[in-house]
């Protein structure tokens, strides 16, 4: 039998839930049923002796404004308007577009070189933007013509396209990891550091697959025609193409890696440098200053939005005892503590058809990470699994976000099915990647303690 808090509890999700399916804002629904549910429990206890646990009086909405002002000073947090700006920016500096130019040159004549292409820039682009509508959005615009024009498979193509841009929710600097480790209270240093080798060999498994599957398949990826020779020239000018974003990363990474920066300093680090390489490229004006100055605002307004509703639904959850009823459900589930997590993990992965990577960090990670650390498992691996695990739901159909995202950038005659049956195998290289870290813990663990 349930405690009067712990149904609740469970009121206040299947509220949420229930809110979601009928299209209300994710922020509102989260900050709407926090409000709504302190005053059932105020309410409730005072005239009919309802036990719900702190939630008792209104000094309640008194915690909320300081979680709100604890969040909004959060030094942390200012990393994500300037790795925004650092993304969108890097989108109009003209580099992307010089990239795959010289990638379609070089690599193009080989059977599954422009897919190749495309997962090599999807990499550069996953490491310098850690936006993944942006680089799906952007590597359909630039590679989805040239590959159909060549006759690759449509869904081929597409499959391409969506998993190599949805690199960059795990590649650092992720605005994702970012949120993560500031809900969970851990270094963002580390967790770069620890999703870094999952991020790369993911990229790794992709282009295994696409030069085995071109190569057993000679419609599916075929060798372009009409393209001049190689030159030492192409391949330098390939190789200086490579070099700003690389030196970006590098400026980026490298000095949080080794500690010359604060992940925030860093960040401002990016931002600039993003802004240097437009103005080289001969694309920065104040136009371009005032739409990416805007588009970080618009973005990042969207991002606090949700930080905040979810801030009050995680304080009325806590209040309640949320956090007791939810350990102790998980626990009482009849697996061993490796069962545990792969079944936080499949909600995780279902909860990913519905909701955007950024509630599920804010609602459910803060819920069951404590959990996984009272089994014994290490945080920074559990958050880069979650990680991975949330990027394989980007791909799934029916609603994995990046379908969504190519569909509505696509030529026409790219289906919605298409586009399904050329993400499946990709899907299933994500979960044989969510296994191996899994499986294989140091793949996240051993870069942070070499580095530290």
């Amino acid at each position: 039998m349930l405690e009067t808090n712990e149904i609740l509890v469970v009121a206040m999700l299947v509220s949420f839930i229930a809110l979601i399916f009928t299209g209300f804002p994710v922020a509102w629904a989260l900050a709407g049923v926090s409000i709504l549910f302190s005053f059932i429990a105020i309410l409730g206890s005072d005239w009919f002796g309802w036990d719900t646990f702190f939630l008792t009086d209104m000094r309640i909405f008194g915690i909320f404004v300081q979680r709100i002002y604890g969040q909004m000073s959060n030094w942390i947090l200012v990393a994500l308007p300037m790795f925004i700006f650092m993304g969108l920016m890097l989108e109009r500096s003209g580099v992307t577009e010089k990239l795959m130019s010289n990638f379609v040159q070089l690599f193009g004549r080989f059977r599954g070189g422009l897919a190749l292409g495309v997962v090599l820039i999807g990499i550069l682009l996953a490491a310098s933007t850690g936006i993944v509508g942006a680089s799906v959005v952007l590597l359909a615009m630039l590679s989805m013509p040239i590959m159909l024009q060549q006759g690759y498979n449509k869904g081929f193509a597409s499959g391409v396209i969506c998993s190599a841009g949805t690199l960059g929710i795990l590649i650092p600097p992720s605005i994702m990891l970012i949120i993560m480790a500031d809900q969970m209270s851990v270094s963002v240093g580390n967790l770069f550091m620890g999703a870094l080798i999952p991020g790369l060999m993911l990229g790794v498994l992709y282009i295994v697959y696409i030069l085995a599957a071109a190569a057993l398949s000679r419609n599916l990826a075929p060798a372009p025609t009409g393209l001049p020779p190689v030159t030492a020239r192409l391949v330098l000018d390939t190789l200086l193409a490579v070099v700003p974003p690389l030196l970006l990363i590098f400026a980026v990474l490298g000095s949080i890696f080794f500690g010359f920066a604060t992940p925030t300093e860093a960040s401002g680090v990016g931002a600039f440098g993003a802004t240097l390489l437009a103005a080289a490229n001969g694309r920065l004006s104040w136009a371009v200053l005032r739409e990416v100055g805007i588009k970080t605002s618009l973005t990042t307004a969207f991002i606090f939005g949700i930080f905040l509703g979810a801030t009050l639904f995680a304080v009325v959850m806590r209040q309640l005892g949320g956090d007791e009823f939810i350990s102790s459900a998980l626990q009482s589930l009849p697996f061993s503590p490796n069962g545990i997590v792969l079944a936080i993990l499949f909600i995780a992965f279902l909860a990913g058809f519905f909701l955007d990577w950024l509630e599920i960090s804010l609602i459910m990670l803060p819920l069951v990470a404590p959990v996984v650390s009272a089994l014994g498992f290490d945080q920074i691996w559990f958050i880069v699994l979650f990680a991975v695990t949330l990027q394989t739901s980007f791909l799934t159909p029916p609603v994995g976000f990046s379908l969504f995202y190519l569909k509505g950038v696509a030529p026409r005659e790219v289906t919605i099915i298409d586009i399904y049956k050329g993400v499946i195998p990709f899907v299933l290289l994500q979960v044989l990647a969510v296994l191996l870290v899994f499986l294989i813990p140091d793949l996240v663990l051993w870069l942070p303690s070499v580095m530290l």
